[in-house]
Parts: structure tokens; sequence; C-alpha cells
């Protein structure tokens, strides 16, 4: 298992560069120059942007300026805000609470609707359950989460005046944003986890265990569920990196701080450093949770081994 572990560790590190090439490529490319923003207040003179161009590296070919980065990357130094002088590693670490306490909270309420929600489907397969069941799934992945988020703000913060409509600190302010990013988790896997379930109840042996006299409960419990969850897990994995990338959209609905609320702010300002670091931590994060996916494989998964 720790060779398996050491080979996708060494897969990812190519993955990662690759990464940052695309980033520091595309946010180059955006319109704007983030000295001219820096100098709107103060006189945006041409010896002033020459000058801080300069100061702050700008005026160096591409090419120069990404292996400056990257060697700062190898020494644990994502670079500093453009605007605010602060640290990068600072800024992810002030916010990174908010998005993953979000971004967890999220992910479980996903678990805890989506997968009960998929087996009561497949077990009552084309009745009123299933189709109620795979309705609200198709709305949930339909439904845009900024056009959800508005609508829970109008209904539970203005009409009701139940739960703020932003803001962050209290468990009141996390449970709008967790429904929004959680509900539409939850319909994904509710469709994976029914198709799963039908097809692993077809399967013979779980025919057999049926034909012995054993309980439906049982049969589900003890042969069918263990089997089925392997897709969703895989699936459970890619959702939250979805929900990771959700948080932008879902942090600046609800005025909440976090990684995606400041990525817009940085990208709005073209604050490269703050940008490329968000987005390569999320990516580090991604990998992280995809690997111990992987390893969960073995757990529901007997004949599933790493090892050599």
């Amino acid at each position: 298992m720790w060779q398996y572990i050491g080979r996708r560790l060494l897969i990812s590190i190519p993955l990662l560069l690759g990464l940052t090439v695309l980033v520091f490529g595309m946010l180059h490319l955006l319109p704007g120059d983030p000295v001219q923003v820096i100098l709107a207040t103060s006189g945006a003179t041409p010896d002033a942007i020459a000058r801080l161009r300069s100061q702050l590296g700008l005026d160096l070919p591409l090419h120069i300026q990404y292996l400056r980065y990257l060697n700062g990357l190898l020494h644990g130094d994502m670079g500093a805000s453009l605007f605010t002088y602060r640290p990068v590693i600072e800024i992810i670490q002030q916010n990174v609470g908010a998005t993953m306490e979000l971004a967890c909270s999220a992910m479980f309420l996903a678990l805890v609707i989506g997968i009960p929600l998929g087996i009561l489907a497949a077990v009552f397969k084309d009745s009123w359950i299933d189709h109620l069941a795979m309705s609200l799934a198709v709305v949930g992945v339909s439904a845009p989460g900024f056009w959800t988020a508005l609508l829970m703000i109008l209904l539970f913060s203005v009409v009701l005046q139940l739960l703020p409509s932003g803001g962050h600190g209290t468990l009141k302010h996390l449970i709008m944003p967790t429904l929004v990013l959680g509900l539409s988790g939850a319909a994904v896997i509710a469709r994976l986890t029914r198709s799963s379930m039908l097809e692993v109840l077809r399967q013979e042996y779980v025919v057999t265990a049926r034909a012995k006299g054993g309980s439906e409960l049982y049969v589900l419990v003890r042969h069918a569920l263990k089997n089925s969850l392997i897709p969703v897990v895989t699936v459970a994995g890619l959702q939250f990196g979805f929900l990771l990338g959700g948080t932008v959209v879902t942090e600046t609905v609800f005025a909440r701080p976090g990684l995606g609320r400041t990525a817009v702010e940085a990208i709005l300002y073209k604050d490269i450093p703050v940008v490329q670091g968000i987005v390569l931590f999320v990516a580090v994060i991604y990998l992280v949770v995809n690997l111990i996916v992987d390893l969960c494989y073995a757990l529901l998964d007997p004949r599933i081994r790493y090892s050599e």
C-alpha cells in the first residue's frame, strides 16, 4: 500500500506542475493591468506605473516570472498579494477554515440524504417512492446554485426571517449555504446510488441469498450495500471537488468569508499570486481526497489490494 501511495504522490507532481503553468498563463491572458488598479486612486502616471511594475517584477518576461514563482514554491513561498502585500499562505490560512467547514458539512448532508434516497428508490423501483425520489434528484441537479441561494434568502431571511442572509460565525449562518451545496450533491449521489444498487440487486449472489430465505433487509445490508457503494464512493470524492468549486458562488451570494470569495475578489483585481495560491491549494486538497477514496476501496471490497 505504501508503494501505491508513493506512486500516486509522484504522479501528482507533474499534474500540479501542469496546473501552475495553465493557471499562470490564463491569468496573464485576462484583460486589465493590476498596476493600474493599484494606482487608480493615486494617479497612474507612466513613471509611477513603470516603477511599480518593476518593484512587483511584472516587467520581466513571462517565463522568468513563472520560474521565480516556481522557485518560491519549492522554498514554501507562494508569494504575496499585489494589493495588501500579505503572504498568500497567510491569506489561505485565514480563509480555509470557513471554506472547509462549508464543504465538509455540505458533503455530509449530501451523503446522509443521497445514499438512503437512492437505496429507497432502488428497493421500491417504479413505485411512487422511486418516481418522487428521482424527480427531486432531477430538480436538485438542474437548479443553479445561485438561483437556489437567492430563493432561500428570499424565503428564510426576508419572508420568514428565520435565518441570516449572510455572514459567518454561528450555526445559523451555515444552514442555508450548506443546503445549497449539499442538496445538489445529494441529487447526484442519489441517482448514482439507485443505478448502482439496481445493478447489484440483479447479481446472482443476491438472488441466491434471497432464495436461501434471507430477509430483504439482511440481503440489502449484508450482500448488496457494500458492493453498490464502490462507485458511490468514487463519485463522492469527485463531488467533494465540485463542492469546493461551488463555494465560489455560495460564499459570494451569502457574503461568507472563505477561499471561494477571496478567489473571486482576487480575479476581479487580477491579484495573480493570490489566485495561483488558492487554485494550487484546492488542487492539493482534491488530490488528497481522491487518494483517500482510492484507499477506501479496499475496505469496501476485500478483493482489492494495493500491494505488489
